[in-house]
């Protein structure tokens, strides 16, 4: 009875001994995936606002990154989202403001790891809809702003990447009959992308 005892303890500390280094050596793998990330010298990355699909528009991005630095460009269409809701002057709540078909340029600074800040410039042209008749007119704007975003690695190539953009704009209206409507001159909006790594150059 003593030796089955016996037997059984060594047993179960060989197993917790062998479950120990293998859940040490997936823990090391993941950490030099991440580190991978972000010590890359170059990369192609290719990735999408996803929420603008559930709102029956699309965004489409591709980035090149040297070091530290990384550009991008991008194209969105927001469907039937209201950016309305994203502004913080001048916002109007007898409007809806729908992103048209619209291109933008990105230029970020990792500034550590992946954290990264970026600034942009995009010529965005927006469906403004009165509620009340339910008329629509455009408006073209070129906005920029700042971004602040994150890419959370899933292994080597896929990333997850949640930030917040801070669009600027210059003054601009346009009349639905005896009402001006007068565009945001700020939107504040959190965003997240999914992205793949298609390529990297190690350093």
């Amino acid at each position: 009875m003593k030796t089955k005892i016996l037997f059984i303890v060594c047993l179960t500390i060989t197993s917790l001994s062998m479950y120990s280094q293998s859940d040490s050596l997936h823990a090391k793998d993941v950490l030099k995936s991440h580190a991978k990330s972000y010590e890359v010298k170059s990369a192609i990355e290719v990735e999408s606002l996803v929420p603008m699909f559930l709102t029956g528009g699309y965004h489409f991005a591709v980035g090149y990154r040297y070091e530290r630095f990384r550009v991008r460009l991008s194209i969105i269409n927001g469907g039937t989202y209201d950016a309305e809701t994203a502004g913080v002057h001048n916002s109007s709540a007898t409007f809806k403001r729908y992103y048209r078909t619209s291109p933008g340029l990105f230029l970020g600074y990792n500034l550590w790891r992946n954290l990264e800040l970026y600034t942009y410039l995009e010529s965005h042209t927006f469906d403004i809809e009165q509620k009340s008749t339910g008329i629509h007119k455009d408006i073209h704007t070129i906005d920029t702003g700042l971004g602040l975003s994150y890419q959370f690695f899933i292994g080597r190539y896929f990333y997850i990447q949640p930030g917040m953009h801070v669009y600027m704009r210059g003054d601009k209206s346009i009349a639905f009959g005896d009402v001006n409507y007068s565009i945001s001159n700020v939107d504040l909006s959190p965003v997240i992308r999914l992205g793949v790594r298609l390529w990297s150059q190690e350093k």
